[in-house]
């Protein structure tokens, strides 16, 4: 995790040590100009540098210190830390955050299992054998998709404690994707709906992305919450068809 962002700041500073030239503040923070190609392609790598840290999850980071890190290596100024002490710190924050994760997965499989019991006592709630729950929340017609189908859908997807994660209602585009190539949860809740149905699915986390991480905003071992409607489906020979047309 952090070498890969120790990579990328790297990278971004070597692309800047080769244009920058140091200068004194000239603006205080919050009037920052971006006026030239040179302040815009700096400001440009600030949002790289930031975008790889932001999808890395780096624990407790501290920006200050962060930005006098690019700056003094920029300027030439030897480091504070040696490569061997900066080795030595990497090595205990990824012992230390892999210790966190997993003491969270525990947790949130517990938190998953409990709400689920809970859950699949309500009315309406349907239990598969693989313990996939779901509410019919509209019901649709027609035939349902099968594995190998190409749907197009709309979903909002939550956490159980309400926490959005990925929604592209709220985008405002749906999406299409084949039914075999997203979670196990996904593949078989689409291959009972119908078109037009609106479901709501309570997806395990053994049926979601289990004791995998995909992002900052879902944990390891997280049950997952999706309404999902099924706007229509194709067959796959019919994708490539028009793929190709």
């Amino acid at each position: 995790m952090l070498r890969t962002i120790s990579t990328v700041v790297l990278t971004s500073t070597l692309v800047l040590s080769g244009c920058y030239e140091a200068k004194e503040p000239q603006e205080k923070p919050g009037q920052l100009a971006l006026d030239t190609d040179y302040q815009k392609l700096s400001y440009g790598l600030g949002l790289n540098i930031g975008s790889g840290i932001a999808q890395q999850g780096v624990p407790e980071l501290d920006i200050d210190a962060l930005v006098a890190g690019i700056r003094e290596s920029v300027d030439g100024k030897d480091p504070r830390i040696t490569q061997e002490e900066l080795t030595a710190v990497i090595s205990r924050v990824q012992k230390a955050e892999a210790e966190k994760q997993e003491q969270l997965a525990t947790i949130n499989q517990e938190k998953g299992k409990a709400f689920l019991e809970e859950n699949g006592a309500r009315e309406g709630v349907v239990t598969t054998a693989s313990g996939l729950q779901y509410e019919i929340l509209t019901a649709g017609e027609g035939d349902s998709p099968s594995a190998d189908s190409i749907v197009n859908t709309h979903y909002h997807g939550t956490l159980i404690d309400g926490t959005v994660f990925d929604s592209s209602v709220e985008r405002g585009e749906p999406i299409e994707f084949a039914v075999g190539q997203v979670i196990p949860g996904w593949t078989e809740a689409l291959q009972l709906m119908k078109t037009g149905s609106k479901w709501r699915l309570y997806v395990p986390s053994e049926l979601a992305y289990g004791e995998y991480s995909p992002g900052p905003n879902i944990p390891p071992h997280s049950t997952l919450i999706f309404d999902v409607e099924l706007l229509g489906f194709k067959a796959p020979e019919t994708a490539d068809k028009n793929d190709n047309s």
